[in-house]
């Protein structure tokens, strides 16, 4: 059967929801219809309206996770059209769904028709107790049923409790840290359903979503993007013009009443407020100073008043607050702080049984060289489970070339740091060391924040083999 943009793009969409339970969103369509047709995430980027690192980042890696674990082999931006065309092919469907975006002429017209880097406490622990996935077969059964099931999460108990207990008090504050691709979205997804079976408003906002010379330049444009993406997101009509009286008071008091007087006056529900990427402020004092100092002045108001008690604020970032603020309107030193950890040994075993692995395999290999890094187990796993014939050995033995399994994820970690002087010297100091050492903090943090380190103190290490094996590899070409 032929395979057509439409058909494709209707193919995921019923696969996603076949096995995940949901379906495509508008943006994650549009990247299909960008990478069906070989644009790149910046040319679709262009048209639209999102960022690029939104686009790249959050939305896309989160979708090709999605199609992997839907499809049952792993796909990415480049090698999705077979995956597909074997999904209907064993999957005939008579209706499939049509999906369509306003944005797709549009964009056909624009593009032309802890210190031991090396010995991981996962590692220690495996071998300690000798668990293999071997322990999964007697209570995973031997032939799986394609059924809807809900996509893969993994608990890190007490975090989920800790989270969802916090953010039904009035007037609380969470704050989640952790680099990126540790799960930190997937935990706000999963605390927020959970909160919403207990009539709470929820509403996730990235600032990923922002466009950085627009709205990281200006603090008016900056709160009023703010305030118009929170209505939205709660479907309500965007009453900005209404509330909004910069020259009389100000930015932030006009933000402050918009909050009050409209979002939260709207409904007598709590509101669920969860900022994602805050640290993308960092860069930016002319916006990050007033901004955090306006979310430490709401907290203080659920003190005294009872509309704001209705105000729950979750602040999630990827790295240590590195940034100069006063300690009294700074929101990073109140609340209830939660860091987010790598996975320990009966979460990777979990992993694994989620994923349907039943052979004997031993783990211990995988972890020595990823540690219990989610994102980096979970390719693996979905290697393993889509590609039969792939031993561990031999997927190991290319993770850290240009035809392995992370070859997409490290080939862009490598690019964004190469155009960097500083982070690439940086970066080469800690790859090369045998030991921790120290490096300057806004370097350190950049590569925190990028999940490569580990930081304990000022003492920074790689943050497994991997990452060690093939940034060395690609300093020492750069240097030939």
């Amino acid at each position: 059967m032929e395979l057509d943009l439409e058909r494709a793009i209707a193919t995921a969409d019923q696969a996603l929801f076949d096995g995940l339970g949901r379906h495509l969103s508008d943006v994650e369509t549009e990247i299909l219809r960008g990478a069906w047709q070989g644009f790149t995430y910046d040319q679709i980027a262009e048209v639209s309206g999102y960022s690029d690192s939104y686009l790249r980042r959050d939305v896309g890696n989160k979708l090709w996770r999605s199609l992997s674990q839907a499809l049952g082999e792993t796909v990415s931006k480049t090698d999705f059209r077979e995956a597909l065309q074997r999904y209907l092919i064993q999957h005939p469907t008579q209706n499939l769904p049509q999906v369509h975006s306003a944005n797709h002429q549009a964009l056909a017209a624009e593009n032309g028709n802890r210190d031991a880097p090396e010995q991981t406490a996962s590692t220690a622990a495996l071998t300690a107790t000798g668990l293999t996935t071997t322990a999964l077969a007697s209570t995973v059964p031997s032939t799986i049923v394609e059924t809807a099931q809900p996509a893969i999460y993994v608990a890190r108990p007490p975090i989920e409790a800790i989270c969802y207990d916090t953010l039904l008090q009035p007037g609380s504050l969470v704050r989640i840290k952790a680099p990126a691709l540790m799960g930190k979205t997937l935990l706000m997804e999963h605390t927020l359903a959970q909160l919403s079976t207990q009539a709470l408003r929820t509403v996730i906002l990235s600032f990923e979503l922002a466009d950085r010379k627009a709205h990281f330049s200006d603090l008016d444009r900056f709160l009023r993007w703010f305030c118009v993406n929170i209505s939205r997101e709660l479907g309500m009509p965007n009453q900005i013009e209404t509330y909004w009286d910069e020259a009389g008071m100000g930015s932030k008091a006009s933000c402050t009443s918009y909050v009050e007087e409209y979002l939260l006056a709207a409904d007598d529900r709590p509101l669920v407020l969860c900022l994602d990427d805050v640290d993308l402020l960092f860069p930016y004092p002319e916006i990050y100073e007033d901004f955090f100092g306006l979310l430490r002045s709401w907290y203080e108001k659920a003190r005294r008043r009872m509309n704001w008690k209705k105000l729950r604020l979750c602040i999630v970032h990827a790295t240590d607050v590195y940034i100069q603020l006063n300690i009294n309107q700074s929101p990073f030193n109140i609340g209830v702080p939660l860091n987010l950890p790598e996975f320990n040994p009966s979460q990777i075993l979990d992993l694994a049984q989620q994923h349907h692995l039943l052979a004997d395999i031993d783990l211990t290999p995988l972890i020595h060289l990823v540690g219990g890094h989610p994102y980096l187990l979970e390719l693996a796993f979905l290697a393993l489970k889509s590609h039969p014939n792939l031993s561990l050995e031999n997927l190991i033995q290319s993770a850290p070339t240009e035809a392995g399994i992370y070859a997409n994820h490290l080939r862009e970690c490598w690019l964004r740091i190469r155009g960097n002087s500083d982070l690439t010297h940086a970066l080469n100091q800690v790859m090369r060391a045998t030991q921790p050492i120290q490096m300057e903090s806004v370097q350190a943090y950049q590569l925190q924040s990028m999940g490569l380190i580990r930081l304990q103190g000022n003492q920074a290490a790689p943050r497994c083999p991997l990452y060690r094996q093939y940034f060395n590899a690609q300093l020492q070409q750069s240097l030939e």
